[in-house]
């Protein structure tokens, strides 16, 4: 594997817990401390809408402090009348059931809701009829080879092309608002992407458009057997006609969804970290991505810590090993991401980062099957995030929800989507009225 050209990234300082607190805008309170330290890590069984977790490189635990466990998450259909749970003043009901494991979500300029069924190879609508009653459905696109990433083109309010993340390729279809189905074949922009291994395929352009950025996580776990991880673990920039490729960011072992944020301009990716070490290690991760910056894998992990299995490999890499910017519970799996750009909401979610952590299959303690908040201050985190929407395991442990999309949609509620059951939930603020 060739070594990457990546030039050192800067870095930023974690700010101290205290004024974490000072400007986290009172999400946490004296009746929700801030959970650090060996806290933090903990399970589902202590998830709850409000409860905070700030973890720092300096809580990692030392490789194989606990067995690693391996074993698919434990599945249930939905008990009658659950629902996820949210904080108060907050209402959780069933935009759109019915549909075949439905993954990453995005919401069109002029307000129509887009869901990858990735299994299926189909790209659905979502047609919202109003509070009470479930969205229309209608398949957009079929055949498809896994789609996953959805961005619109150019940015802003008249957009002519919908790109599609699949497995293998970039395509795009002509598009313009008011489209529930393709309007005509979709033409292929970047045809050969690596596959194997992880094979979601984000999309999102910058805010000026002239960049076309494409995820692609690694072949391997840990590049095991010498895997051929050529245009692997990166980020991928392209310009809108799928040329000029070049690597944007790289070490980036999974990185699942990305998101602009609209206030900074800044990339923000949601990474799956890798397996193995144990139970606490390394944490997963949500954070701005510099262009340029090198996340450490398969070497190292969390800014210069040396994966045993590599011992001894490229030390030269080490100080420029970029730290994330916001640790999450380890084997959580985060997936899609969203910045909160609507109104409804309290004023101090806007801006924040919405998350969805699909759920752990590899730990001991399971952890995930939840949607946090990453909370931010004036567009830069604070490290820490909160449970916003629980609820998706039974008493006795079986996950009857795992969620994967996050979208906001065109009246400023949530949008999520669980491909466990089927369901996309909607999220709504009730509390001024």
């Amino acid at each position: 594997m060739t070594l990457p050209r990546l030039p050192p990234p800067r870095r930023r300082p974690w700010l101290p817990l205290a004024l974490v607190l000072a400007i986290a805008g009172g999400a946490a309170s004296a009746a929700e401390p801030v959970l650090t330290g060996d806290a933090a890590y903990g399970g589902w069984s202590k998830d709850a809408p409000g409860v905070t977790r700030h973890l720092t490189p300096a809580d990692l635990p030392p490789p194989y402090a606990t067995r690693s466990v391996a074993g698919g998450a434990s599945l249930a259909a939905r008990p009658d009348g659950a629902r996820p749970k949210a904080p108060p003043g907050f209402t959780v009901e069933a935009f759109a059931t019915g549909l075949a494991a439905p993954r990453l979500l995005r919401t069109a300029p002029d307000g129509e809701v887009f869901v990858a069924e990735t299994g299926q190879g189909v790209i659905a609508t979502l047609h919202d009829n109003g509070r009470g009653r479930p969205a229309a459905i209608r398949t957009y696109a079929q055949g498809l080879d896994e789609p996953f990433g959805l961005a619109f083109y150019p940015p802003g309010p008249e957009p002519h092309w919908l790109y599609v993340g699949t497995v293998g390729a970039v395509l795009r279809f002509p598009y313009r608002n008011g489209d529930a189905v393709a309007r005509g074949p979709a033409e292929t922009i970047v045809p050969r992407l690596p596959v194997g291994g992880h094979q979601t395929r984000d999309v999102v352009f910058s805010q000026d458009g002239r960049k076309l950025l494409v995820s692609l996580g690694s072949q391997s776990n840990d590049q095991e057997g010498g895997s051929d991880e050529s245009w692997r673990a990166d980020i991928l920039e392209f310009d809108p006609d799928g040329k000029a490729m070049r690597r944007f960011a790289g070490g980036i072992r999974n990185p699942v969804g990305l998101a602009i944020h609209p206030l900074t301009g800044d990339l923000w990716a949601a990474v799956n970290e890798r397996d193995g070490l144990g139970d606490n290690l390394p944490p997963d991760y949500v954070t701005r991505v510099r262009e340029g910056a090198f996340y450490g894998w398969p070497w190292f992990y969390i800014g210069g810590h040396q994966d045993p299995r590599h011992r001894g490999e490229h030390p030269d890499l080490a100080p420029h090993v970029a730290v994330p910017d916001v640790l999450i519970q380890p084997h959580s799996a985060p997936l899609q991401l969203a910045i909160y750009t609507g109104t409804q909401f309290p004023a101090e979610y806007r801006g924040d980062v919405f998350v969805a952590l699909h759920g752990s299959w590899n730990r001991s303690l399971p952890t995930g099957y939840k949607v946090v908040r990453v909370m931010l201050h004036e567009g830069r985190p604070t490290g820490a995030y909160q449970d916003f929407l629980t609820g998706f395991v039974t008493a006795d442990g079986k996950a009857w929800g795992r969620p994967v999309g996050v979208a906001v949609a065109a009246d400023g509620s949530l949008l999520v989507s669980e491909d466990a059951g089927g369901t996309v939930w909607r999220v709504s603020y009730e509390g001024s009225r």
